[in-house]
């Protein structure tokens, strides 16, 4: 290997990393805007339109998936160190997998989102019904103000206002991910609409119930904290192994790549590590239910 090819891969990857992890988004944008002088909305203003060719903004919708580009990345770096292509490839394996692993961290916070938005639609019902208002139109207003009811918003608003079967498209509503207390909500309009009882009291109880149960998860989810900091500890142990194996003066990376044993180690290490990160990760997440 050439005298500091080394210091050359690492510089290189980590641009590139800082370049992905760039903050190119919206948020950016309208920072410079509030900092700049005066004519910088006319100048943002000339500015948006058709990107040019070279623009990265018409590439950005593939380069926001930066996070998980990281593990290609980080192969490259281990390829330039370890002077082979198998790095690289590995490192092109895992971005799919990266990929859907950041994908279901996604849903399950949007689940949780939704899950918050249901309760406080529950409590901002219940305040409008207090104060006097129709049940119609306090849930058309709180639904407005929350966002509860995802995509069925429409044909909820509908069934309120033109007399259709509110109960019905409220549990099409809790069909969406997170949004399971809608049907709650549905049972206790229809025991309203039916049996004439009180739609604030058993609002009031669902909300109480859904926080309850969302207080649970949190508990659950804080208790597994630990476990969770396992199962990273256990994730990194390779990593400290060819730390070690470079301290004491050895070449792990050369017996990895370089020879028949040190490729069949590296073939049954890294089933043995996934299969186990796997199985951990399983046991953690069953028990994150509540």
């Amino acid at each position: 290997m050439l005298t500091g090819q080394p210091v050359y891969a690492a510089a290189v990857c980590a641009g590139a990393a800082a370049w992905l992890f760039a903050d190119r988004g919206p948020g950016s944008r309208r920072a410079r805007l509030v900092f700049a002088g005066p004519g910088a909305g006319a100048e943002a203003g000339s500015a948006v339109g058709p990107p040019a060719p070279w623009s990265w903004r018409r590439w950005w919708p593939v380069l926001r998936l930066r996070r998980e580009w990281l593990c290609l990345v980080v192969g490259g770096l281990v390829a330039l160190l370890g002077e082979s292509v198998l790095p690289l490839f590995i490192g092109g394996a895992a971005v799919p997998l990266v990929r859907r692993r950041l994908v279901a961290g996604e849903r399950r916070r949007a689940r949780d989102r939704r899950a918050e938005a249901v309760i406080a639609l529950c409590g901002a019902v219940v305040g409008e019904l207090r104060a006097g208002w129709q049940p119609g139109q306090a849930l058309r207003f709180a639904a407005g103000a929350t966002g509860a009811l995802g995509g069925e918003e429409a044909a909820v608003f509908a069934a309120v206002r033109f007399g259709g079967d509110v109960p019905e498209a409220l549990r099409r509503a809790a069909g969406e991910e997170g949004a399971d207390g809608l049907a709650g909500m549905a049972a206790c309009w229809q025991v309203a609409v039916d049996g004439g009882a009180g739609l604030a009291a058993g609002l009031d109880r669902l909300e109480a119930a859904l926080r309850e149960r969302r207080d649970q998860r949190e508990r659950l989810r804080a208790q597994l904290a630990g476990a969770w900091v396992t199962v990273g500890m256990l994730a990194l142990l390779p990593v400290v192994g060819l730390a070690m194996g470079w301290a004491l003066g050895a070449d792990p990376l050369r017996v990895l790549l370089h020879t028949p044993a040190g490729a069949v180690c590296l073939l049954v290490g890294g089933l043995l590590e996934g299969a186990g990160l796997w199985w951990a990760g399983r046991i953690v997440r069953a028990g994150e239910e509540p």
